[in-house]
């Protein structure tokens, strides 16, 4: 087992006192690293990082009930109904009545949404490139491959895939 080594992880410094660090926390520390940045550019733009993941999921996926958005966005039903709200306030989403279920209301980016999103995206956009910086096209494309790959791995079972 790795154990850290302290220091923040900065560009150049090891993180590990072994050459071979576990994946899974390497997978962590990635996490850790560019939730961080995340954080910092999503406060800029008025959002929270799963406000920015929930906006980002609407606009690929138009349409989907408060409860579905909870399960992509991986925020508890009870969270993701309070971000609505927020969204409904700042005029980010409209909800419509689904014609099949008129209790289940659907949720939809408005104009507002897809701008604050598109900025929020510019500064993602930003941070990915600093994160794959120095990388081919290759090997960019074998990561993302071999990231979904373990993903659907450890949600073989699971309710609904991500996509």
């Amino acid at each position: 087992m790795s154990a850290e080594v302290s220091g923040a992880g900065r560009p150049g410094e090891h993180v590990t006192d072994e050459p071979h660090a576990r994946v899974t926390y390497l997978v962590k520390r990635l996490e850790s690293a560019v939730r961080r940045d995340l954080d910092a550019i999503m406060q800029e733009q008025g959002l929270t990082t799963p406000q920015y993941a929930a906006l980002s999921i609407l606009r690929r996926s138009p349409g989907l009930s408060s409860a579905q958005l909870a399960r992509r966005s991986f925020v508890t039903a009870q969270s993701m109904q309070v971000m609505v709200a927020s969204f409904e306030r700042s005029g980010f989403i409209e909800r419509r009545a689904d014609a099949g279920h008129q209790r289940i209301l659907r949720n939809f980016l408005t104009a507002a949404g897809e701008a604050v999103l598109a900025r929020s995206e510019e500064a993602a956009d930003r941070i990915e490139k600093q994160m794959l910086a120095g990388l081919s096209d290759a090997q960019i494309r074998r990561l993302r491959e071999t990231m979904e790959a373990c993903v659907q791995n450890l949600l073989a079972d699971g309710p609904e895939p991500l996509r």
